[in-house]
């Protein structure tokens, strides 16, 4: 399991050790593995940039990690495709930061985001994720359904394309999303049943408890009520993550929960 969310038997020991500490919500464990080649090498960089960045989306927590791992991912990107990849990854986490209501970003998330689409080649491996993150900006932050849409279509084929499982569990989840916010409540149900699927084929807990929760809204009793029984299981088992599902399973939040990931 690589930590763009593809699958093979030859992974390097390295990325599988990444990946399980990821799938248990041990970002800063899995970052550290990464430290020494994350100085030299823009491809390690990146990656720990991504993970510390998903520690934010995640917990709420950790954004001067990020942002340091971010400013080196940038400073020793040398392509057009690393520089891309790297403004794709600083606009996430500005959308991340938006998201949360740590501090509004969105302006910069935007540009970032459209500065990676420009540098980056049309075949470029990094543009189903950037397309991705665009949709993530236009359903959650432009509130703009159809733009998300077509975002989340782009990247949906483009993961399919690079066996990018993971990216494709977070696409069918997403456009599930939409599917029921316009009534179709069988189109969600399948979407959302099928990004289950793929992160329990994975091993992504961490990613399990917010998949469950979105099949719960489009399923009758007792189903219901046993997705998020399970849910909270796992929410427990990681010790309260990721914390935006909080009110799904027990007493609010700090901040109001969102369809983060």
């Amino acid at each position: 399991m690589s930590g763009s969310g593809t699958t093979a038997d030859d992974d390097p020991p390295l990325q599988t050790a990444v990946w399980r500490l990821r799938s248990r919500a041990c970002w800063t464990d899995a970052a550290a593995l990464l430290e020494h080649d994350a100085r030299t090498g823009p491809a390690a960089a990146l990656q720990r940039t991504a993970l510390l960045t998903e520690r934010c989306l995640y917990t709420g927590q950790g954004w001067t990690d990020a942002e340091d791992a971010l400013r080196t991912a940038e400073a020793i990107a040398r392509s057009d495709d690393e520089r891309g990849s790297a403004a794709s990854e600083r606009g996430h986490l500005a959308y991340a930061s938006t998201l949360l209501a740590v501090r509004d970003r969105a302006d910069e998330a935007s540009v970032a985001l459209s500065r990676s689409a420009a540098l980056l080649a049309p075949a470029s491996p990094a543009r189903p994720l950037l397309d991705f993150r665009r949709g993530l900006i236009a359903q959650n932050i432009a509130d703009s359904p159809q733009s998300a849409r077509a975002a989340f279509l782009r990247a949906h084929a483009g993961a399919a394309n690079l066996g990018d499982a993971l990216l494709l569990s977070s696409t069918w989840r997403h456009l599930a999303a939409l599917a029921l916010r316009e009534g179709e409540a069988a189109e969600a149900r399948h979407g959302f049943a099928e990004s289950l699927r793929i992160r329990e084929e994975l091993g992504f807990l961490v990613g399990t408890a917010p998949a469950l929760i979105s099949l719960a809204e489009t399923e009758e009793e007792p189903e219901a009520a046993r997705l998020r029984a399970e849910a909270g299981r796992l929410f427990r088992l990681l010790g309260g993550v990721p914390t935006w599902l909080a009110p799904h399973l027990g007493p609010p939040a700090p901040r109001p929960a969102a369809e983060a990931g």
